[in-house]
């Protein structure tokens, strides 16, 4: 027995289509893109390289915004093990196998923008998360990813440990 109501060959469905704003900036749109290619790869056992190289054709990025998609999608995939450690500290009350992949792969992308490659100032990474959140994530994503970044942008004692993750990678590329 089930819940959904019976339709026949003449009913009409209502589907709702909600707009979202473009993208402000090729990294706000390269966001976007990164994102879905995180979700991809933390959902199906497709191969990465595979997965980049169909979102950036299907999503018509640019040059610059496919080495930002890339940036961000490499940078999370070989920092993941430190950036979940840091997430963890932050979000005690839940398991992060638990936290939705959409909310789970926005924060590991803006931990690793905004901590380890410092490609923007903190509060615009969050801003942006926050965005993709309101985009992507459900009601309470956009709460949840603010205040966990916020009490990660307070805490300098972890920022110099992440940040240090780009300074060694540098130092041994």
């Amino acid at each position: 027995m089930s819940n959904l109501p019976e339709l026949g060959p003449d009913d009409e469905m209502v589907v709702e289509e909600v707009e979202h704003l473009a993208p402000a900036t090729n990294r706000s749109f390269a966001r976007r893109v990164a994102l879905q290619v995180l979700y991809e790869l933390d959902t199906t056992a497709h191969r990465m390289g595979d997965v980049i190289a169909s979102r950036l054709e299907a999503q018509k990025t640019d040059k610059k915004e496919a080495r930002y998609v890339r940036l961000l999608v490499l940078g999370v995939i070989n920092h993941r093990e430190a950036i979940d450690t840091v997430i963890r500290r932050y979000v005690l009350e839940w398991p992060l196998e638990q936290i939705a992949v959409i909310d789970r792969n926005i924060l590991r992308m803006a931990v690793l923008e905004f901590a380890i490659e410092q490609k923007a100032p903190v509060s615009v990474v969050i801003d942006e998360a926050v965005g993709l959140a309101r985009v992507f994530g459900t009601e309470a994503s956009m709460g949840f990813i603010n205040g966990v970044l916020g009490k990660l942008a307070g805490d300098d004692a972890v920022l110099r440990e992440l940040h240090a993750l780009k300074v060694d990678g540098e130092r041994s590329a």
